[in-house]
């Protein structure tokens, strides 16, 4: 079960000051860190947790390097002028890294020590569903409180309608294809363009209806790759001087198999442009920055209120909190309806 903050009336939205959340739970020191693969906003998310904990009396630590950096102990406190003109950048301040000690219990003992040293009554972890299993297993195992932010562009998360970095790998991928369609018209060719999203498709649809795509290819749709041969000769059939396929990162035989069926299948020039990492990086757009923001600020509220083990998340415009084995052991699905509209707009 999720639960969500009940909104503000509006007059009130519009005329309260800041005040002083509850603090039953007494913190006065909590940590944050970043881990696994960087995200677009997550310098926005902790920006906000050092800027709300600031406010409401309590000191933050700053872990770098992830969960590998608390394993070592590399931790310093951080104020409001620490994360000054940071919500614009992309990366992490706060560096990230995957920990294989954190996998043992003797890894996470060190690090649970490290913070126990620094007076630390909770600690704030911004990453994907890895992250999620260490920052549990470490409440599990050591009682001390933490709080999940979902930072990853994937947007693979159960419990949140969107992840922190999800929106601007979009826009990434996006004014990638867009330049690649020129170029394929000029040259009537047929381009397959890979984006990322490990074994979800979310980007790649976002990205096909948004682009303007012929075919796309989703991990959550397990279609023989022959079929997008009928789709590029009805392309052809139409007058179309050149088509894009997008194909996720998780279909299995990924962009280069669906380019060798259409070659194979067609005799047309075809191309393959992998994007990788490039959807990582980059400043964060807007929406992603006001996301990091909102759920930074709330992640402060929640340790304060007593929450642990629990993702934040954002629901049909609410706060929500998530149990973080819910983050994988259920599975968040793509957009059944979207996937039928790119099928619907690419005649």
């Amino acid at each position: 079960m999720t639960d969500q903050h009940t909104p503000a009336a509006p007059n009130d939205a519009l005329t309260a000051e800041p005040t002083r959340h509850p603090n039953p739970s007494g913190v006065r020191r909590i940590a944050v860190l970043t881990s696994g693969g960087d995200a677009p906003g997550m310098n926005a998310a902790i920006r906000a947790v050092v800027r709300t904990a600031t406010f409401e009396g309590i000191e933050v630590v700053g872990v770098r390097r992830g969960f590998s950096g608390l394993h070592r102990g590399e931790l310093q406190i951080l104020g409001p002028r620490d994360v000054a003109n940071t919500i614009q950048r992309g990366g992490t301040i706060l560096l990230t890294a995957r920990s294989h000690t954190w996998r043992t219990p003797e890894g996470r003992a060190r690090g649970a020590q490290h913070l126990r040293d620094w007076n630390v009554d909770g600690l704030i972890v911004i990453g994907g569903d890895g992250s999620f299993h260490g920052a549990h297993y470490l409440q599990q195992e050591h009682g001390i409180p933490v709080i999940g932010l979902p930072g990853t562009i994937d947007n693979d998360l159960y419990g949140t309608d969107h992840t922190i970095g999800y929106f601007t790998a979009v826009e990434t991928a996006l004014d990638a294809v867009d330049k690649l369609r020129d170029t394929g018209a000029s040259h009537e060719r047929i381009f397959v363009i890979e984006v990322m999203g490990r074994h979800a498709g979310h980007i790649a649809l976002d990205v096909a209806v948004a682009g303007g795509a012929e075919e796309v290819f989703i991990p959550e749709d397990a279609k023989d790759v022959s079929c997008v041969v009928d789709v590029v000769k009805q392309s052809v059939a139409k007058g179309k001087t050149g088509s894009i396929i997008i194909v996720a990162e998780g279909y299995p035989g990924g962009a280069q198999g669906v380019a060798d069926a259409i070659q194979a299948g067609t005799g047309m020039e075809t191309r393959v442009s992998i994007l990788g990492h490039i959807q990582r990086g980059g400043s964060p757009v807007s929406s992603d920055r006001v996301l990091a923001s909102r759920l930074g600020e709330a992640s402060v509220y929640a340790l304060m209120e007593g929450r642990s083990d629990v993702m934040i998340g954002r629901q049909n415009h609410g706060i929500a909190y998530v149990p973080l084995s819910d983050t994988w052991e259920k599975r968040k699905d793509v957009s059944r309806d979207l996937y039928r509209c790119a099928k619907t707009l690419s005649i």
